[in-house]
């Protein structure tokens, strides 16, 4: 029999990775990759060409049956009604809009407290956004960018045709569409998404699958008045949520996928970064993938929502129809990057010398918060050293700070989860900061247990490439794709190197 081929998209906050996979097996067939520019605002049409150029270095996709795309989370890509965007897309790592995260919070606190909830607005503000989305605004979330665009570039705001995320916005672009010439139709109705990525937007409440119109006019009032504000949002195209296993309604344009492939190529409904890293990890409840990439995010499987009303957790949903309660740092892997800057140093030379310090770096702290941090969401943090003195100011004990810094503020993530009642038995360590021997070796120590390490490899591809294998099979369950362990790493358990982190932090 004839080899079926699938595609998975990884288009990151770096680059757009495609993965052309066995569907029966999840082998990697084929492979290509091309970077985004910098910055935390990027023209989409960036992503365009580099998932255009990572497609061609992976020997095209004309033979491809299935292709589903994992994007970024958040990003915001707003669309007027030719389809051309707006303006730059302000991505997840864009604090900009920390001031209206915090007004949006106040603004559904201000109503006065009813039976239970506190006393304090901003408080009762983050309870009722809990309830209302799965989650509290920070600078993170796609509205806070939204009321952003309408508090400072009204004109922008009142364009808005259509709002988007990037993993949205590039699978419609692979369906054939993009901006057409005033008067012609855009085919804005053809956007599609899965319930994870849009419920990191919080304006969809995914336990009840449905879009929040209602919060977008109360953002958008700022550039055109409440009444303008609803009318407008009634109008704004959002896209169609597809269930775990639902091809989108367009297939894929034959210039770009399926072009040798009987009935063309369908195209699943793609998903956030971290929930296709958990299909591609086959995550079951129980388990918490601790990845470190560009951000730090610790992300468990849940059955049922999950609801922390301090706002600190996010309630997400995942690809699979069960929910992904994830804490995420702004601050990840790049922590070392800093590491080695400050010391001069590659990698294996920063490791070489944090193992020669002990754990606690003789009573230095790193506090790594470089780029401010959503968890805990101090947006206008910067990273500091504590206890330095000296006699323990050495690059050995610098370097350990830097690693166990690192690995302390995924232990917050991960303390967060637990406290909700989140059931944890497995950590599973991926991502580029996991081929770090020093994150490996001491992880065990800081987070308390047992740490399994998958082999090192592109999961939201994976995720993204099962995603679409499973839409492609028409089976109730994915295909039980092996995941290749490449070691359990064990530790005696160092708690007094977290405690001294909690108190620095604060």
């Amino acid at each position: 029999m004839a080899q079926t081929l699938v595609a998975g998209v990884d288009t990151s906050t770096q680059s757009t990775k495609v993965r052309i996979t066995d569907a029966e097996t999840g082998e990697l067939v084929r492979f290509g990759q091309a970077k985004h520019p910098d910055g935390t605002s990027v023209n989409p049409e960036f992503w365009w060409e580099a998932f255009l150029k990572a497609a061609e270095q992976a020997g095209g996709l004309d033979d491809v049956a299935a292709l589903a795309v994992g994007g970024q989370q958040h990003g915001m890509v707003i669309l007027d009604e030719q389809g051309n965007v707006i303006r730059d897309a302000m991505l997840w790592n864009d604090i900009s809009s920390a001031p209206q995260a915090a007004a949006l919070i106040d603004r559904l606190g201000e109503a006065p407290a009813e039976d239970g909830e506190p006393e304090d607005v901003t408080a009762r503000g983050k309870q009722r956004w809990v309830k209302a989305v799965g989650s509290s605004p920070v600078a993170s979330y796609t509205l806070t960018k939204v009321a952003w665009v309408a508090e400072n570039e009204p004109d922008n705001a009142k364009k808005i045709a259509a709002i988007c995320l990037p993993h949205d916005w590039l699978s419609w672009r692979i369906a054939g569409y993009g901006p057409v010439a005033e008067g012609e139709d855009a085919h804005l109705d053809a956007l599609f998404t899965d319930r994870s990525d849009a419920s990191g937007t919080i304006y969809y409440d995914a336990a009840h699958n449905e879009y929040r119109r209602d919060l977008i006019a109360m953002v958008l009032a700022a550039a055109e008045g409440e009444d303008a504000a609803r009318e407008h949002a009634e109008r704004i195209v959002l896209p169609t949520v597809l269930g775990p296993t639902e091809a989108a309604a367009v297939k894929a344009a034959p210039s770009i996928a399926g072009k040798d492939v009987e009935g063309g190529c369908i195209l699943g409904p793609g998903g956030g970064d971290n929930a296709m890293a958990s299909l591609g990890l086959g995550m079951a409840v129980g388990d918490v993938s601790i990845s470190l990439g560009t951000s730090g995010v610790a992300a468990a499987i849940a059955e049922n929502p999950v609801y922390d009303l301090t706002g600190a957790v996010s309630g997400f949903a995942d690809c699979t129809g069960h929910y992904l309660p994830l804490a995420c740092t702004i601050n990840g892997s790049r922590i070392l990057d800093a590491g080695r800057a400050a010391l001069g140093v590659d990698y294996d030379e920063l490791a070489e010398l944090a193992f020669k310090s002990e754990p606690g770096a003789g009573g230095i702290t790193l506090v790594p918060y470089f780029d401010g941090e959503r968890t805990p969401n101090r947006p206008d943090a910067t990273a500091s050293l504590t206890g330095l003195t000296l006699h323990n100011t050495t690059k050995e004990n610098l370097a350990r700070a830097f690693v166990e810094g690192l690995l302390c503020s995924q232990r917050d993530c991960l303390e967060l989860i637990r406290s909700l009642g989140a059931k944890i038995s497995r950590i599973l360590l991926i991502g580029g900061g996991a081929k770090s021997v020093a994150i490996r070796t001491l992880a065990p120590s800081i987070l308390g247990m047992d740490v399994t390490r998958p082999a090192t490899d592109e999961y939201v591809a994976i995720g993204a490439a099962r995603q679409a294998a499973w839409v492609l099979s028409g089976e109730a369950e994915p295909p039980a794709w092996k995941l290749n362990i490449e070691g359990v790493e064990t530790g005696e358990p160092t708690e007094a190197v977290y405690a001294a982190y909690a108190k620095a932090r604060g």
